[in-house]
């Protein structure tokens, strides 16, 4: 079998796995598909995810359910004001041993594992959320200067509530751009809210069963990767990455007027890697047009910020991202 024939036959084959992860899931976490895809997409590129939004609407459950649906070890963290680094990433204690000789041993704290989900993670001091960075984009943690790596895959998935900011430490942009997306956690609708109700107030509760093992995962982030992204994908993320950019020349007048800063490289990087994996969730071969206006929004959010100005109009980066987008992809249909 050729290579681009045995690269199809595993794309086909993850895409019938993906579609049985996914009915598994929503076995317990109801409804909201795009969530569910998104989450998805940021952990088939081995990335992490930022879930934004209120209290109640289950972020705490998809969390739990995809650690065991993926196969992975998940932990849980309360992110709290008087939460220390070492609280996360573990300590040295001094150790006494039978023959009274004293040695130090490190004692792995919670984010030794596969699934690390964050909650609430801007209650945190900047000093504990700095803890994570070397974690997110190093895969190690390195305490008392001696480096330990993390389990392979290794996944942060973290919590923000949106509304509530008293007591709070907005993340830094330098943490904000280790995630691959921000994911925004809506409101449900009102028949997906009814399904809620009659499934989790009985007496028995669905469960979801493990469809992939840690190493199948990790096969198949090493499969997103080799999957093709044609030309026309490529300029079009480049035209809409560099579009966001108020001092690029040709950028449009809201994005000029309002845009204090745009997103840098790693957000381009960040759209090659998830319209690949939305793609492969969607069940086809190669990234479209139509994957990178899907993926804009999540991708590129949380790594711009508007003017004062912009704000005190009532204008949000979605507004101005889709503007870029709906520009970039006229563009590339007029070509």
């Amino acid at each position: 079998m050729s290579e681009s024939a045995d690269l199809v036959a595993g794309i086909e084959a993850l895409g019938g796995r993906l579609a049985d992860a996914k009915s598994s899931i929503t076995r317990r976490f109801i409804g909201q598909e795009r969530v569910v895809d998104l989450v998805l997409s940021a952990i088939l590129c081995g990335g992490h995810g930022l879930l934004v939004g209120l209290p109640g609407l289950g972020k705490t459950r998809l969390v739990d359910t995809l650690s065991t649906v993926l196969g992975l070890d998940g932990k849980r963290v309360q992110f709290t004001p008087d939460l220390m680094p070492a609280d996360i990433l573990g300590s040295e204690v001094l150790e006494t041993g039978t023959d009274g000789s004293r040695a130090f041993k490190f004692i792995r704290g919670p984010i030794f594992c596969q699934l690390l989900m964050a909650d609430e993670i801007n209650r945190a001091s900047p000093r504990t959320q700095s803890a994570l960075l070397q974690a997110m984009q190093e895969k190690s943690v390195t305490v008392a200067g001696a480096p330990h790596p993390l389990p392979r895959p290794f996944h942060v998935l973290a919590t923000q509530n949106p509304i509530e900011q008293e007591g709070t430490y907005p993340l830094p942009e330098a943490q904000l751009d280790r995630f691959l997306v921000q994911i925004d956690v809506p409101y449900p609708d009102r028949d997906t809210e009814r399904d809620i109700l009659l499934a989790t107030t009985g007496a028995v509760e669905a469960e979801s069963t493990r469809v992939f093992e840690a190493d199948e995962l990790i096969a198949a982030q090493n499969l997103v990767r080799r999957m093709p992204v044609g030309e026309s994908v490529v300029e079009l993320i480049l035209d809409l990455v560099r579009g966001c950019r108020p001092e690029e020349p040709g950028a449009l007048p809201v994005v000029r007027d309002s845009v204090g800063w745009g997103p840098g490289p790693r957000a381009a990087q960040a759209l090659m890697l998830t319209v690949r994996a939305r793609a492969l969730l969607e069940g086809r071969l190669a990234p479209s047009a139509s994957d990178v206006a899907a993926m804009a929004v999540p991708v590129l959010t949380h790594r711009m910020a508007l003017s004062f100005a912009a704000r005190a109009r009532g204008l949000t980066l979605a507004e101005v991202i889709d503007a870029v987008t709906r520009d970039v992809t006229r563009i590339e249909a007029a070509a």
